[in-house]
């Protein structure tokens, strides 16, 4: 039996904020599959598929990194550079989404290639519905980039 796939990889330590996210995609029926790593260490062993996730298959990234930036053992600009620079990775749509109000916070991740820098909202409503919004764009307008999009090379139809 094969495992599906993991629609988001949600890279959060804060208990109250990761119950909140996990709880306004499931409410709106946005992910089917939802991976929650507590550190930016455990972020990287699942993305490279070492460690505890040795196992998993690396052909099947994450949908989308919902990624925090104030994380223990690995700070979350360290994640956004290792995922952006490697092929394997660089693909991966990668949202910030933070309670950082941090201008510099906010140049270094765009310039690391993140996706998108949400601040996120102190009100509990407008917490979900942005994780709300932020489901919708991503999973179900955004076309995931296809496997090919993992692969060095020419762009095809480029002239």
């Amino acid at each position: 039996m094969t495992e599906q796939p993991v629609d988001i990889l949600l890279v959060e330590d804060n208990p109250s904020d990761v119950e909140l996210t996990v709880h306004a995609l499931r409410r709106e029926r946005l992910a089917n599959r939802i991976e929650v790593v507590r550190d930016g260490e455990e972020a990287l062993d699942y993305l490279f598929c070492r460690g505890a996730y040795a196992e998993r298959a690396p052909k099947d990234p994450p949908r989308l990194v919902l990624l925090d930036l104030k994380l223990p053992k690995v700070d979350g600009l360290e994640v956004l550079r290792s995922i952006k620079s490697d092929q394997r990775t660089q693909a991966v749509p990668v949202v910030v989404l933070t309670s950082s109000r941090e201008e510099t916070d906010m140049v270094e991740s765009y310039h690391l290639a993140a996706n998108a820098y949400i601040q996120k909202p102190v009100d509990f409503d407008q917490f979900r519905e942005t994780i709300k919004q932020v489901g919708l764009f991503w999973l179900v307008v955004n076309a995931s980039p296809p496997p090919a999009a993992f692969q060095r090379g020419p762009a095809r139809g480029a002239s």
